[in-house]
């Protein structure tokens, strides 16, 4: 029997991956943290998204993720990562499909190590409206057309 891969794109399986985070195990790097955070979205987990914010930024309110939205985060590249003891950057991007449409949040989300224990502070978030053709690869990242994949 195999076992689903993680929703962040790691190619490893999500028991192995962002699971243990999602159940409490710290996480190692910003770049894990915010893999973690990509698969709670993806995943519905509100909570694990809202704890692992820095109380000194972290919303009032939980923010939403999938389970409670008609957003579906498809795919996910790390286009950049580093981190010293205390501070770390990501640059990433995630592809993400509301009702019908095709998006592209782009972040470049600063984190900052306390106690031992990495927290998301706050990102540079720019979205776009992808509009792939029917027969363009699907942004999903299957390798298939995407009129034969997520359009369909």
């Amino acid at each position: 029997m195999s076992q689903r891969l993680c929703p962040c794109q790691s190619g490893e399986p999500y028991s192995v991956c962002c699971q243990p985070h999602h159940l409490g195990a710290p996480v190692d790097s910003p770049e894990a943290l915010m893999r973690s955070r990509y698969s709670a979205f993806a995943m519905g987990l509100a909570d694990y998204i809202h704890e692992s914010w820095h109380p000194e930024t972290r919303p009032a309110q939980r923010p939403n993720a999938s389970a409670e939205t008609s957003e579906q985060w498809k795919g996910l590249k790390v286009l950049s990562s580093e981190a010293d003891a205390q501070y770390g950057y990501v640059h990433f991007c995630a592809t993400c499909r509301d009702q019908g449409r095709w998006y592209v949040l782009e972040e470049r989300s600063r984190f900052v190590c306390e106690g031992g224990r990495w927290y998301y502070l706050d990102g540079e978030p720019e979205s776009r409206e992808l509009k792939p053709g029917r027969n363009d690869p699907c942004p999903c990242g299957s390798d298939r057309k995407e009129k034969k994949c997520c359009g369909a």
